[in-house]
Formats: structure tokens, C-alpha cells, sequence
């Protein structure tokens, strides 16, 4: 190799890593500015992944088969048992509501006058005087409370901007993934495209089951801890079950954030009460993160339970909170990929006529070597 040679070639790899880098650099910049659209597409793909094999089940019992129907009719299902779940709490949290309005006055009365649970609780702690003497400082916290209520406010709004372009994603990905697939399987080799669609639907049947799973576990979670609540008399239980249920839909910290909610329910309304609600949760916590969860999703999503504790541990160290609601599936899915393409090397060994066999490999009959599957 002459000199020039070496110098063209040195020159190319250069330039090739300074594409690379420059190429890397791009694609992060590009993550970075959009991620919260990838957030709400991956959001999207999961709600498609779990309502796809429902509405393909109710397309295929309506007249005339009309996948536009089929949608509306599954969404409309999805609303309506949201709706009633909802309605199934409206009527104690309205009660309890109502009541809360109705002791507010008492209750603001024997605070100033130090009675009551409240009032008990600001006499044990001197809150009362300690605001006495710095209200200056209070009025100036309280004047700049502005700023945070605007971004409450602006939150709030992106989430209902989120929770619509999710819904409305969700909808067309459903209503056109049959022609998203045919059209994509046509852009395959003829031989591989029932392996990819049965990788697919194994991928589905994961998200599927991790969904159904995550809500087991809450509707669990929110029953024992509505049950302790009662068991202790604490007053709208209700209304702390149903936060706690629905925190407990964030793998791993969500029963933390539910368990802060409560345990302040639990304490104002008595001491005994607010250390066994702390109790409860830190044992709870414990066997939820590693016995519940971990067994619910290897019945679900058909991992083991060790691979569940890992991949949630892993994910939400790289990623938080959106890493340990991805977890779980992700790993599903990587075990769907890995094991058909084990099955496929496998089937590539077996079918090779040009392979050997050995008395260590006895075969399993008389017929002859077909040709691997594609």
C-alpha cells in the first residue's frame, strides 16, 4: 500500500467519524427538542397495542365489518367504563365532599380555639403563634405565589393538550393499522412476513398484559389501603383510595406519593392512626415491588419475575418515572425478538442439510431435512 493510499484511506475514516459524530449530535438536538411528542406517540402506541386486538375482535362481529365502526364502537366501550368507574366513586366523594363543607366552619372554629384534631395539632406545634409573629413574611411568600400558579396552570393545560393528541393519535392508529400493517409487510421479503406479523402480535399480547397487569396491582393497592383507612376511621377514605390507586399506576414510586397522601389524612385525624397508615404502606411497598408486582407480570406479560425486578431497577435509574413505566414492556418485547429469533436459528441448525449428524445429536425420525422457515 503506497503512501497516498494510506493517506486517502486515513482521510475517509476521518471523515466517516466526523459524519458519525456530527450525525449523533443532530439526532440527540432532535430527541431533546421533541421529546415530549415522543412521549405522548409512545403513550399513544400503548393505548393502540391494548384497544387493536379488542376492536379487531369487535370488527369481525359487526355487520358488514366496518373498521370505522369497530373503532368508535371500542372507544365509545372505553369511555363508557371509565365513565362508570368514575360514577361508581362520584356518589361517596360527593357525600364526603359535602360533608367536608359542611365541618369546614367547626373545624376552622376549634382550630383558632385549639380543639379538635386540628386544633391539637397547631397547639403541639405552635403554628399558630409562629404565624402570629411572621405574617410580614408570610404576605411576601404568599405575593409570590404567583408564579407557581401560573405554571399550575400552564401544566395543566399541556396535560389536557396531551391527554387529547393522545386520544386522538390512539384513534387513527387504531382505525388505520390495518392498512399501517399491510402496507408495511408488503415492504418485506415475501418469506418474512408472517414471522414479522407473529412477532407483532406476540408484542401486542406484552403490552396487553403489562396494562391489564399495572391495573390489577392498583385496583389492589386502592382496595387494602380503603380498607385501612376505614379499619382506623380516617374520614374520606374514599377519596384517598382513589389518589392512591391511581398513583400506584407509576411502577415503584407511585405507592410512595399515594402513601404521602394518606399518611397525612391519617395523622391529622389521629397520631395511632397516622403510624399504622405508615406501617401498612412500608410493608405494603416492600411486597408490592418485590412479590406483587414482580408475580402479576410474569402471569401477565410472561416474564419472570427476577427479569421484572432487574428491568424495572435498570430503566428507571436511565430513565425516571417514564423509564419505569417502559420497563416492563420494553423487556416483553425484547423477549418476544430474542426468542423468535432463537427459534429461527434454531430451525436454520436443524434444516441444514449440509450439517452433520453426530451420535451427541440423535435425530427424531426418518424424515427427510425441509427447508428453514423464513
Amino acid at each position: 500500500m503506497t503512501a497516498k493510499s494510506v493517506e486517502r484511506t486515513a482521510t475517509h475514516i476521518l471523515l466517516i467519524a466526523i459524519g458519525l459524530g456530527l450525525a449523533a449530535i443532530v439526532l440527540v438536538e432532535f430527541v431533546l427538542r421533541v421529546q415530549r411528542v415522543l412521549v405522548w406517540l409512545a403513550i399513544a402506541a400503548f393505548f393502540t397495542a391494548a384497544l387493536y386486538p379488542a376492536t379487531n375482535w369487535i370488527q369481525q362481529r359487526m355487520p358488514g365489518r366496518r373498521r370505522s365502526w369497530a373503532t368508535v364502537v371500542a372507544f365509545l366501550a372505553i369511555v363508557l367504563v371509565v365513565g362508570g368507574v368514575l360514577a361508581a366513586f362520584a356518589v361517596p366523594l360527593a357525600r364526603e365532599g359535602t360533608q367536608l363543607a359542611g365541618q369546614l366552619p367547626g373545624m376552622i372554629a376549634d382550630a383558632r380555639a385549639g380543639r379538635g384534631p386540628v386544633g391539637d395539632l397547631l397547639s403541639r406545634t405552635h403554628a399558630v403563634e409562629y404565624v402570629q409573629q411572621n405574617q410580614d413574611r408570610i404576605k411576601q411568600i404568599a405575593t409570590g405565589l404567583g408564579a407557581p400558579a401560573l405554571n399550575f396552570v400552564q401544566s395543566l393545560a399541556t396535560g389536557v393538550v396531551a391527554a387529547v393528541t393522545i386520544f386522538v393519535l390512539s384513534f387513527l392508529a387504531v382505525l388505520e393499522g390495518p392498512k399501517l400493517v399491510a402496507g408495511t409487510l408488503t415492504l418485506l421479503p415475501t418469506g418474512s412476513s408472517g414471522r414479522v406479523r407473529d412477532v407483532g402480535r406476540e408484542c401486542v399480547r406484552t403490552i396487553t398484559g403489562y396494562i391489564t397487569g399495572n391495573l390489577i396491582i392498583s385496583v389492589v393497592c386502592g382496595v387494602l389501603t380503603y380498607v385501612m383507612l376505614k379499619i382506623f376511621g380516617v374520614p374520606f377514605a374514599g377519596l384517598v383510595a382513589l389518589f392512591v390507586g391511581l398513583a400506584d399506576l407509576i411502577p415503584l414510586v407511585g405507592a410512595t406519593l399515594g402513601a404521602i397522601v394518606a399518611a397525612a389524612a391519617a395523622f391529622i385525624h389521629s397520631v395511632p392512626a397516622g403510624i399504622a397508615v405508615v406501617v401498612f404502606f412500608i410493608i405494603y411497598q416492600q411486597l408490592e415491588n418485590h412479590f406483587l408486582q414482580p408475580l402479576v407480570f410474569a402471569r401477565t406479560v410472561k416474564l419472570n419475575p427476577l427479569t421484572v425486578l432487574v428491568a424495572i431497577l435498570l430503566f428507571t435509574e436511565l430513565a425516571g418515572i417514564l423509564g419505569a413505566l417502559l420497563a416492563i414492556p420494553v423487556a416483553g418485547i425484547i423477549q418476544v425478538i430474542l426468542k423468535d429469533l432463537w427459534r429461527h436459528r434454531k430451525r436454520n441448525r436443524a434444516g441444514d442439510p449440509a450439517e452433520p449428524v453426530t451420535p451427541d445429536r440423535p435425530t427424531t425420525g426418518n424424515r427427510p431435512a425441509t427447508a428453514p422457515d423464513a
